[in-house]
């Protein structure tokens, strides 16, 4: 039925920022629309004629991502704001992007070979020492989670603020602390909350009267998004916005 092929991607200096996938579902959702209406939208109204509902559910499963004309017709037939589609830079080359930065600039400033940085980029891995990565916050304007997920750490941390949540969480102060350098106090106060959050997500679904498998359900949402609810609350705490 669509026999016309989405163009190729552009070699662009600027490309687009990264797509937040969840919101784009949470949108269409709220408007009552599937699929197939916005990938209908996007053909007639938007001059996209190569747009599928496979596409659209592409996107929304961060499969894949929609070029600047993409999401800027998007965000029209969702009827919101294009920076509502855009997610949170997460790696090294979306922070700098997101910055209209060029790679010469980052690695000069950061101590690096140019080919040394891009190399980082590509890999999603940041390897420099405790001065460049200083460094590196300050140009890009960093915070502790993202120097902390540019660096590779976050998978570690999730790991260990789960077992927080979910055992003791006072046998992960210190451990937690070597990831994410808080003061020892705001961090018990952190790991204590997260811990006590998760015990009542699980109690409040039971009393409910919802059953075993709705209270993991629940459950597994909150441990999913660990990493998150952890800088919330160190920010409601008081916590360091900034390295």
């Amino acid at each position: 039925m669509w026999a016309v092929r989405r163009p190729p991607p552009r070699s662009d200096r600027h490309p687009p920022p990264p797509f937040n996938a969840p919101a784009a579902r949470r949108l269409r959702a709220a408007l009552g629309l599937d699929p197939d209406h916005v990938a209908q939208a996007l053909r007639v109204s938007y001059d996209l004629p190569y747009v599928t509902p496979a596409l659209v559910a592409a996107w929304e499963r961060g499969r894949a991502s929609p070029s600047r004309p993409e999401l800027t017709a998007l965000a029209g037939v969702l009827w919101c704001s294009p920076g509502e589609l855009i997610g949170r830079p997460r790696t090294l080359r979306e922070h700098r992007v997101a910055r209209g930065l060029a790679p010469e600039d980052v690695a000069r400033t950061a101590g690096h070979e140019l080919h040394a940085y891009l190399r980082m980029e590509e890999t999603g891995r940041w390897r420099g020492t405790e001065r460049q990565s200083a460094a590196l916050a300050r140009i890009l304007g960093l915070s502790l989670a993202d120097v902390i997920a540019v660096t590779g750490r976050e998978d570690q941390l999730a790991e260990l603020l789960r077992a927080a949540a979910t055992t003791r969480w006072q046998a992960y102060v210190r451990p937690v602390s070597k990831i994410a350098p808080l003061e020892r106090r705001l961090l018990e106060t952190v790991l204590h909350r997260l811990h006590q959050d998760y015990q009542g997500h699980m109690a409040a679904t039971l009393s409910w009267g919802g059953g075993p498998g709705d209270a993991g359900d629940t459950g597994r949402d909150f441990l999913d998004r660990i990493v998150d609810h952890f800088w919330h609350t160190t920010a409601a705490e008081g916590g360091p916005a900034q390295v």
